[in-house]
């Protein structure tokens, strides 16, 4: 899958440097997952939970009931998080949102008990066909995160899906969902306040933590992020770290982000272009990044995940491969040494996975970008408030998903505001 390379500017040190970056992170070897739990208020009803080691969660309160954005690594973290909300309200968790696939931001769900857990179905797609070895590969590369894990956990499937955008209400405060586009996954979600102009962005933005690439469409990201941009958030929840608390923080964290993308995909493209195996790509995108990130948390950890998806991306391979075992020891004999894949699995979860198989449809009819987020940028103006309710989501709620390439008409505001959001919900048995 990985040839290996002995083109010009070979430059292995740089990869034996790094080779404990599947299992540890050098930039915070100390952290204890968990430590130092916070939760920071961001604006009325909207806080942003964080602890070391961990990804972040958002936290929305309203009259009726309380709304998380993305549910930590595994239940006892989760657990945390709630111990946290009852500092603030006694209110019921009516619905876990979840921004995206990834183990670190999903498989604590079922510890908040919540009415349902909400994702894209573009999501739910990538659960069905990578989720098993998602969950795996995540305890090779993070041992200490995922350490109280219950064996044979598997994915934390979501009971409803949104094709490109919905609207909660939870009593007093509305709140916006949407699909902005491909990014750090194909399916990402941000969660949108526009009364508080709080934005829930999920790993689409990172403040001071390196972006994980693995999964990600590193020419559609800067897209997303100029989509997040135009509703002008005045507080932004990244994935990981310190929350943007005004507009300047706000600009520079996703600015961050996408320097760092772009950057990413433009070293991995010119060492293609140069004919240059992985193995050099490796080592010639890290002198790249290394001096402007190379400080930032999850830099090493993160790399060749990051620099493998962009020498795929150069190639011309628009879905991202899954990440198995199999591929992970690929890519450690074409660069030279990763340390073992399998000893923590075999440990931690020692219960066999079924076999994952790709989904019959064809991923290449997956729109890379949709109506209803272009219109976001590029529609001609706002259109008069329709009659569309905005649904307190429950099971009754459900109502029939509209086509993929359906004309949306919803539109920005010059203040940001995200006008007549269509209700696009589809029911998962």
């Amino acid at each position: 899958m990985y040839g290996k390379s002995n083109g010009p500017g070979s430059q292995t040190d740089s990869w034996h440097e790094s080779e404990a970056a599947m299992t540890s992170n050098s930039n915070n070897a100390e952290v204890v997952p968990g430590a130092n739990a916070r939760l920071e208020e961001l604006g009325r009803g909207c806080y942003a939970f964080s602890a070391d080691g961990c990804s972040n969660t958002g936290v929305i309160v309203g009259e009726r009931g309380v709304l998380i954005v993305d549910a930590q690594a595994t239940p006892d973290l989760a657990a945390i998080v709630l111990q946290k909300i009852r500092d603030i309200t006694d209110k019921p968790v009516k619905q876990v949102l979840l921004t995206h696939f990834h183990a670190d931001s999903t498989l604590g769900a079922s510890a908040f008990e919540a009415g349902e857990i909400v994702a894209s179905d573009l999501t739910r797609r990538m659960m069905d066909t990578r989720g098993a070895e998602e969950i795996l590969v995540s305890l090779d590369r993070q041992p200490a995160l995922f350490s109280t894990l219950p064996a044979g956990m598997t994915v934390s499937l979501p009971s409803m899906t949104v094709a490109s955008s919905m609207s909660i209400d939870l009593g007093g405060l509305d709140i916006r969902v949407m699909h902005l586009g491909r990014g750090h996954t194909m399916g990402d979600l941000v969660v949108w306040v526009p009364k508080t102009g709080v934005l829930y962005a999920g790993d689409l933005v990172q403040s001071n933590a390196a972006p994980y690439c693995g999964d990600a469409h590193l020419a559609d990201w800067p897209r997303a992020l100029d989509r997040i941009m135009a509703f002008r958030p005045t507080s932004l929840m990244p994935g990981r770290g310190r929350s943007a608390k005004d507009v300047a923080a706000v600009a520079q964290a996703i600015e961050n982000t996408r320097d760092f993308v772009t950057t990413l995909r433009d070293a991995a493209s010119a060492c293609v272009e140069q004919s240059l195996g992985i193995k050099d790509t490796f080592a010639a995108v890290k002198d790249t990044l290394e001096p402007q990130f190379g400080s930032r948390a999850d830099f090493e950890l993160s790399l060749p995940f990051n620099v493998a998806r962009a020498y795929d991306e150069a190639l011309g391979l628009d879905q991202p491969q899954i990440w198995s075992r199999e591929r992970c020891a690929d890519l450690q004999d074409a660069l030279g040494g990763f340390v073992e894949t399998s000893r923590i699995v075999a440990e931690i979860s020692p219960q066999p996975v079924e076999e994952v198989v790709e989904s019959e449809t064809d991923v290449s009819e997956l729109v890379s970008d949709n109506d209803f987020a272009a219109s976001l940028l590029d529609g001609p103006g706002v259109e008069e408030p329709g009659d569309e309710e905005i649904l307190d989501l429950s099971a009754d709620d459900i109502v029939e998903t509209a086509d993929e390439d359906q004309d949306f008409e919803n539109t920005l505001t010059d203040q940001g505001e995200f006008e007549e959001p269509k209700v696009l919900l589809e029911g998962v048995r």
